[in-house]
């Protein structure tokens, strides 16, 4: 039996002049780190962090009625974008599970430019057209970009040097096409996944290892290091944001999950899994997701039960040792009727029940001076 080769995005070989330690993550090649995760972790917190995101996937949403098609595929309200604004939303299933969380960003009236996780690409793309309905394309366009994310307080300054566009212009959840950075053409969006300020940068694969150079070399005297998977995990997690196949499954719905803000039960169109998410709502959601942390010395690991007492009430979905606040912390979906805040639980950490107690989230905010 053959083995499957790994996908590699155009910046694989970079990596190994930078150090990285690659890993298999979703049938991708991916640097989990470059001079280790705490140090990736602490640069994004304090300066800035580059990463390569090229595995995650792009659709294009074409045609008169693309509005209408995407207000009855996700939760969100589309309506309310305008051009030039990109939206967090989640497409359900009829349950209420959900089959995927994703950033929509308007083009027009009739583009919408959907970016969804690397691994539920195919699976997307299949289930998006299944529900097409009226006069509308959906194309995976996936290979025709790569997509670097500089994140951290200093994005903006070390973006700056390289381009003319004006940077603080693009406010968060915010977009352009046609920028020039570095001589590229990109489309740049004021997005991300570490809780901090940043930028997510589209362009060609043709471009992104120059872009990749270029972007290291601007913010070299500024502190800013290549980073991987791991410090992207642990910043995202800090900052509360839900990762695919953990705080989010077709099994768990957005409520559960609390996200309830992408959840527009007020909208008048039928989106899928509509009536299960209103059910729940009215009912209250059978499961909540929490903050723990470790009271007892352990580290709390995705999939690890947690208890009260003999019963069992769910289990982590994320943890590790907070390189920011120091402590060993998860996240945990467990049944509603324990999630008040304070509660003591137990973590079953290698057949020892750990003491943890829920805490409040997101771990971590950045400060807005």
């Amino acid at each position: 039996m053959t083995e499957k080769m790994l996908l590699r995005t155009p910046l694989f070989d970079l990596y190994s002049a930078h150090g990285a330690k690659t890993i298999d993550f979703g049938g991708w090649d991916l640097p989990v780190q470059f001079s280790g995760i705490k140090a990736e972790h602490e640069a994004v917190r304090n300066r800035a962090g580059l990463f390569d995101v090229s595995h995650m996937g792009e659709v294009l949403v074409e045609g008169p009625d693309s509005t209408s098609f995407l207000q009855k595929l996700v939760t969100n309200d589309v309506s309310k974008l305008t051009e030039g604004r990109a939206q967090y939303t989640v497409m359900c299933n009829e349950q209420g599970g959900t089959v995927d969380d994703l950033l929509i960003y308007k083009m027009s009236d009739r583009k919408y430019f959907v970016v969804v996780n690397a691994a539920n690409t195919e699976k997307d793309v299949r289930w998006m057209k299944e529900h097409a309905e009226g006069d509308v394309t959906v194309t995976d366009v996936s290979s025709d970009y790569a997509l670097l994310a500089l994140q951290g307080p200093l994005a903006e300054k070390i973006l700056s040097a390289l381009t003319d566009e004006p940077l603080e212009e693009i406010k968060f959840f915010r977009f352009r096409e046609g920028v020039d950075i570095a001589g590229r053409n990109v489309l740049i969006s004021r997005t991300g996944y570490t809780g901090e300020d940043g930028f997510e940068i589209y362009a060609s694969p043709e471009d992104a290892r120059a872009l990749w150079e270029e972007i290291l070399r601007a913010g070299e005297s500024d502190g800013l290091v290549p980073a991987g998977l791991g410090a992207r995990d642990t910043l995202r997690f800090e900052a509360g944001l839900p990762l695919y196949g953990q705080e989010l499954s077709d099994s768990i719905s957005p409520l559960e999950a609390g996200l309830g803000f992408v959840v527009k039960l007020g909208k008048e169109e039928a989106f899928i899994g509509k009536a299960a998410l209103a059910h729940q709502k009215e009912e209250g959601v059978p499961r909540k997701l929490v903050g723990l942390e470790m009271i007892d010395k352990g580290i709390p690991r995705t999939g690890y039960a947690v208890y009260r007492g003999e019963e069992k009430v769910g289990e982590v979905t994320t943890g590790t040792q907070s390189p920011t606040l120091g402590k060993n912390i998860g996240n945990a979906l467990i049944l509603t009727e324990f999630a008040i805040p304070g509660e003591e639980l137990e973590v079953e950490v290698r057949k020892r029940r750990l003491k943890a107690k829920i805490v409040e989230t997101p771990f971590y905010k950045r400060s807005k001076s």
